[in-house]
């Protein structure tokens, strides 16, 4: 997947989830993806490449690190919780769908019970 698709995939997940907002707090360049005040995905450049940061349970993160060369830990968030996502072949469609979805819904378990959009578990039992 090249940049471009790997940005316009990241965004077009996220904004499609409930409670979803774009933000821009660091400025032109970098879109943050929020769900009720929560930051969980990130879509920004690093030396001139885009690149994607998304929440992680660290496990997964781990695990994801460790067998896709264009995942690495967070860049410039904490590495035990964030990873980044870099084009590059190894990177699909549907794995940036699933790792935008999993960020969110993470985020969304975190939140105090009244203010979740949806609730996580439930959403789990379905599948």
């Amino acid at each position: 997947m090249d940049g471009e698709a790997l940005h316009e995939v990241a965004a077009r997940t996220a904004l499609a989830l409930p409670a979803t907002e774009a933000t821009a707090p660091f400025g032109e360049g970098a879109l943050v993806y929020k769900v009720v005040g929560k930051m969980f995905v990130m879509t920004s450049e690093l030396r001139g490449v885009p690149i994607v940061n998304l929440k992680c349970a660290p496990p997964h993160g781990a695990a994801l690190v460790r067998d896709h060369e264009e995942i690495t830990p967070g860049w410039h968030m904490n590495k035990r919780h964030w990873i980044t996502l870099s084009p590059g072949a190894g990177i699909d469609e549907t794995l940036v769908e699933d790792l935008v979805a999993n960020a969110y819904e993470l985020v969304v378990a975190g939140l105090p019970r009244a203010k979740r959009p949806i609730d996580p578990q439930r959403r789990r039992d379905e599948s």
